[in-house]
């Protein structure tokens, strides 16, 4: 299962990379969200999935989960959402102001 994992978080850092190095502000916001869910999945792949209890100290179980990896990327997803929810205000704002959202007109070059 982990492989897969690996495969999937290889495919969305692909995409990614490829909507990123595009011209448009919205593609490279959406590039950057799907890395992000890349970054996500392989951190589940590195630590692995593995069985268990949860870590209390009540239960007399015979292995225990690590709860840290899921609360990195809880963490990971919250700012990663808030980081897209800016960048699309962002973007759309400046969409608004200059009428275009092409990364080579807002810096003042010629497309030639």
């Amino acid at each position: 299962m982990e492989t897969l994992m690996t495969i999937t978080a290889g495919v969305l850092f692909t995409v990614g990379t490829y909507l990123m190095l595009s011209k448009t502000l919205l593609r490279i916001i959406l590039g950057m969200s799907l890395f992000t869910h890349g970054v996500h999945i392989m951190l589940m792949a590195i630590n692995g999935l593995k069985r268990g209890a949860a870590p209390l100290l009540g239960e007399e179980a015979e292995s225990y989960t690590d709860p840290v990896p899921q609360a990195l990327i809880l963490t990971s997803i919250v700012i990663s959402f808030s980081l897209t929810a800016f960048s699309l205000v962002l973007a759309y704002r400046t969409y608004k102001e200059h009428g275009t959202d092409d990364v080579e007109q807002l810096r003042g070059q010629d497309n030639e």
